[in-house]
């Protein structure tokens, strides 16, 4: 068990586990973006830092099938901050919510050494999609395209530039798969820590493990900040899947199956 489980295992509650917490018809999801961290401020403008902090948070409704309604703001700011920096992480901020119908209803300011930002979303659902679910014999698939967040970002730590659309700054949801598929998924989540060390939450919460039926690169599955959607279905389902997912335009990649076998994450914590 790394640290970060670890941590988590000493609060016992049986809504801890999802990408939100559910409660009744409502969501409650919370994550952190800290300079240093999650970013650097020579990377992103202040703007583009707002959006991308709004983006990860929101991403957790989505991934839950729930409609993010209300958004509240921590902000601790370093004291060399300018008038114009700020301007532009509230209009990042304000962009954000508008676009995806979200009221910001408060939070905290403070001072700090460098930018940090956590941010609370409350979101309504009718079909929630928890990680809960799995079953043996289930199939196992992710969306989209794996690895180009982490390519950036070691461009990025090499002192290289990225495009403004790169995946690492410019987050695109999958809101309409999710919406589409709901009936037909048993289990699903966003993939922020990586495909395979995402796949270790599944397998702890549903004690299942996994039989690969593709070979997928560490290169590929260790990379973070990735913002697809993996997601578990039984296999009956899956003409059905594959053909609503075309409809939502969304590439579904089904590469294992859940089984009666150890599973052990090859990626590195990203947090510890």
């Amino acid at each position: 068990m790394n640290l970060e489980n670890y941590f988590i295992s000493q609060f016992n509650s049986n809504r801890i586990g999802d990408d939100g917490a559910l409660i009744g018809d409502q969501v409650y999801s919370k994550d952190a973006f800290f300079e240093n961290v999650h970013f650097k401020t020579k990377w992103m403008s202040h703007y583009q830092i707002a959006v991308k902090s709004m983006m990860i948070n929101i991403s957790d409704a989505v991934s839950m099938n729930a409609k993010p309604i209300y958004a509240l703001l921590s902000v601790a700011m370093p004291k060399d901050i300018s008038k114009q920096q700020m301007r532009e992480l509230a209009s990042g901020f304000k962009d954000t919510a508008a676009k995806y119908g979200i009221e910001i209803i408060g939070g905290d300011t403070i001072s700090n050494i460098k930018l940090d930002i956590t941010i609370t979303i409350i979101s309504h659902t009718k079909r929630p999609l928890q990680r809960s679910g799995l079953r043996h014999g289930y199939m196992v698939a992710y969306t989209g395209e794996l690895g180009r967040s982490k390519k950036d970002l070691q461009r990025l730590l090499s002192l290289g530039k990225i495009h403004s659309k790169s995946k690492f700054i410019d987050i695109k949801f999958r809101d309409k798969f999710v919406d589409n598929c709901s009936r037909f998924l048993s289990s699903g989540m966003d993939i922020s820590d990586g495909l395979f060390s995402d796949l270790d939450k599944l397998a702890s919460l549903n004690r299942v493990g996994f039989k690969f039926s593709k070979k997928i690169s560490k290169t590929i599955a260790c990379s973070g900040e990735e913002y697809e959607m993996l997601v578990a279905f039984d296999k009956r389902n899956a003409k059905a899947l594959i053909r609503r997912a075309a409809q939502a335009r969304t590439p579904l990649n089904i590469f294992a199956t859940s089984a009666r076998v150890k599973y052990t994450s090859r990626c590195k914590a990203h947090h510890f």
